[in-house]
């Protein structure tokens, strides 16, 4: 069978890619429906981008690599999209945007819009084989006990990466993506919780603050979820990204609050009471109970000074953590890098040195912050390879 183009995955990034290429393209995918990452992202309702994308919101090798894509499709491209399929949607914060619905409407627009581009999709298909056949590519593949063989003369690298494998993810883009000649960077683990050793903070489970989380290299002004292995939520989630093993972080409990103000105004009113009842009315008991051992909060407030008090807030808003660990690809929501952006054309993502063959979404060395940032780079991405294979064709 001979197609002009095959794309293999059909999550976001594929199945925009199909929505743009036209003429007789095939995404293949091992799942039994398409975009199952969309269908479980934000809860269900798919946090499908963000206002404030921008550039900077991305990690990668070559910081500047992700630019032409986004500036061609940008998340008003994608909410324009959103909104001609009729979906309703709202913004939650930080500019993240939800589906009023189930994101479901969005898996389901994606296969509409690739499906009116003449595309077909191969579901529970595995591949066993890629080659070069002439100018173009070879693909065996195994689909419902048969083994076939497919031919294209574009070949589209869109299965992502390794994060969450129960979900079926490998690293066959990289594998391929080798085969063909083009680099990998190293790939880790990102927007992951971290661990810590013999459930340092099992007592703590389901509590939850506004933090600022520091890190060698950035920060980051979110939630903080405290879990039995370790620490979660959103501000972790993000630091993740930033992180490597032996480094401590630094947690302001703090953040947001003038606490030492606080303190000497209630010394002034109730000095009888102690540091751990006054603490507790600003930060969660449990997470107080957790640090008055090692702080002393069962002292008085009326028998601190300013600066004990000081001392005191200071100790708060830099609360030191080296983690053990994080809980790996099995719950990270991405893989950081991937396919090694220096053989990859920023304006079409198609191999420097392998004509035909293109790699987007998550398999790319581009990864973003959390909050929809992710799904723009694969909106972009995809639309930017799907639109470079439709003008090859004339």
């Amino acid at each position: 069978m001979k197609f002009d183009t095959v794309i293999l995955g059909a999550g976001a990034a594929g199945l925009m890619c199909a929505a743009h290429a036209g003429g007789r393209t095939l995404l293949i995918d091992h799942a039994r429906k398409p975009g199952e990452k969309i269908r479980i992202s934000g809860g269900g309702r798919c946090n499908f981008t963000n206002l404030y994308t921008e550039p900077e919101n991305f990690l990668s090798t070559n910081p500047h690599f992700a630019k032409s894509a986004l500036a061609r499709y940008s998340q008003w491209d994608f909410i324009a999209l959103v909104e001609r399929h009729k979906i309703a949607w709202h913004e939650k914060s930080l500019g993240q945007l939800f589906c009023d619905g189930k994101s479901t409407q969005i898996v389901a627009m994606l296969v509409d819009e690739a499906h009116r581009a003449g595309a077909d999709i191969w579901l529970q298909t595995t591949i066993r084989e890629a080659a070069h056949c002439g100018a173009g590519f070879a693909l065996t593949v195994e689909r419902e006990g048969v083994t076939q063989r497919i031919e294209a003369n574009n070949l589209v690298l869109a299965t992502g990466g390794k994060s969450i494998p129960k979900m079926g993810a490998t690293g066959l883009a990289y594998d391929i993506a080798q085969q063909f000649g083009l680099s990998l960077t190293e790939t880790r683990p990102a927007l992951v919780p971290f661990t810590f050793p013999e459930g340092r903070f099992a007592a703590l489970s389901g509590v939850s603050l506004p933090v600022r989380v520091v890190s060698a290299r950035t920060s980051f002004e979110e939630a903080l979820l405290f879990t039995h292995r370790g620490l979660s939520g959103p501000a972790i989630l993000q630091i993740s990204s930033y992180w490597r093993e032996g480094e401590a972080i630094s947690v302001d409990l703090a953040s947001g609050l003038d606490l030492f103000a606080r303190l000497r105004a209630q010394r002034q009113r109730a000095g009888r009471r102690t540091l751990k009842t006054v603490l507790g009315q600003a930060m969660p008991t449990r997470l107080v109970d957790h640090l008055s051992a090692d702080l002393n909060l069962d002292a008085r407030l009326a028998d601190q000074s300013d600066k004990a008090l000081q001392s005191l807030c200071d100790a708060l808003s830099n609360w030191r953590l080296t983690p053990s660990g994080t809980e790996g690809y099995r719950t990270a929501e991405v893989t950081l890098g991937g396919i090694d952006t220096d053989g990859l054309s920023s304006a079409t993502m198609e191999a420097k040195t392998c004509p035909g063959l293109f790699a987007i979404g998550e398999a790319v060395d581009v990864t973003g912050w959390l909050g929809g940032y992710n799904f723009q780079w694969a909106w972009a991405s995809g639309h930017a390879a799907g639109q470079a294979i439709k003008a090859r064709k004339g």
